[in-house]
């Protein structure tokens, strides 16, 4: 079964429209809140079979479509429609973080980024290249952490003093114990196989307080993929990216010390809770120099990364003028000093 979104005044297919937060009809200019439609969901029969043959119900082309697409456009009359069986049941995303940055803006903001790269070549900067800028909604496991952490360690305070002609050095040594409950809420895991993870992760952090609860027409004429790892298997990831935040509280907590040596650390990190939810991702595809280069935009904060090509001869004038610079500033010292230079 496919979703489309019709304007109940002309006819034409409806779109999620980024600046209102409501679906858009570009034919005539209406808008429909979008907390006002059912939730078509419930009356959809899950189905496991990736195999289904789906049909644009708009010019009924064919279409194709990868196991993991939730949403999509129609190749042929580019009708937007959302995959209604590969988001329900165990697929249905609880929370959903609409796009509030629209495809002209986004790429009029990658377009300014481009021309900060103090290192990237001059043709990369003019950014006139873009392939593609895609929108999509990536899946992510959001999950509550619950921490119990009980500490053992051996700290010293050391005090040097002198008395008479000697100098002492007193060491007292001090047994420390730390019984310690942290909790951390919506670490976000990236659910999707396709997607890069340390690029996802980069572009942290997203607003949760403007979590939705999920509707399929905040889909309407974006990309969505429905996730390929359960939050069981992903559960110890999230439990990686907070393990230094852990180590770095424990650290606090033993300040004043000249020395902390652990005899027993004991780490118990649970889920308590864990949410399926879609977050928005401008994809940017640039062709510069026979070669593709792929950033990714937070479709919420517009915060953009990826790695640009880097200029050598620019790399070479900025070495060269840190060189420049030390062997002035060498110099000067050396005629203040009274000296010659070598």
């Amino acid at each position: 079964m496919i979703l489309h979104y019709k304007c109940p005044g002309c006819g034409s297919d409806m779109g999620f429209d980024a600046e209102s937060g409501e679906l858009s009809c570009e034919a005539c200019g209406r808008h429909e809140n979008i907390e006002n439609y059912p939730e078509e969901l419930k009356s959809v029969r899950f189905s496991e079979d990736e195999a289904n043959e789906y049909h644009c119900e708009n010019c009924g082309a064919v279409l194709i479509t990868e196991a993991e697409t939730a949403a999509t456009s129609c190749s042929f009359c580019g009708a937007g429609v959302v995959i209604a069986d590969r988001l329900s049941g165990t697929l249905a995303p609880a929370k959903v973080i609409p796009f509030t940055i629209s495809k002209e803006e986004a790429t009029k903001a990658f377009q300014k980024w481009c021309r900060k790269g103090l290192l990237t070549p001059k043709g990369f900067m003019n950014a006139d290249r873009i392939k593609s800028l895609t929108g999509m909604y990536i899946p992510f496991w959001l999950f509550d952490l619950n921490s119990k952490v009980q500490v053992n360690a051996t700290c010293t305070k050391v005090r040097t003093y002198e008395q008479g002609d000697y100098i002492y050095t007193e060491t007292k040594y001090y047994d420390a114990f730390r019984d310690i409950n942290l909790d951390y809420v919506k670490i976000p895991v990236d659910a999707s196989e396709k997607m890069n993870d340390q690029l996802m992760d980069k572009l942290e952090p997203y607003p949760y307080d403007q979590l939705k609860d999920f509707k399929t027409p905040y889909l309407a004429g974006y990309i969505a993929e429905k996730y390929n790892y359960t939050d069981e298997e992903l559960l110890p990831q999230a439990k990686d990216k907070i393990s230094g935040y852990i180590e770095s509280y424990i650290q606090s907590t033993l300040t004043g010390y000249h020395s902390v040596n652990y005899t027993n650390k004991h780490i118990d990190t649970r889920n308590k809770n864990s949410d399926y939810v879609l977050l928005p991702v401008w994809m940017v595809s640039y062709d510069y120099n026979n070669s593709e280069y792929t950033f990714a935009m937070n479709g919420e904060t517009g915060k953009i990364v990826g790695k640009p090509p880097i200029s050598t001869s620019k790399v070479a004038m900025w070495f060269s003028g840190i060189t420049a610079g030390t062997f002035l500033a060498l110099k000067c010292v050396s005629l203040m000093m009274g000296g010659g230079f070598w």
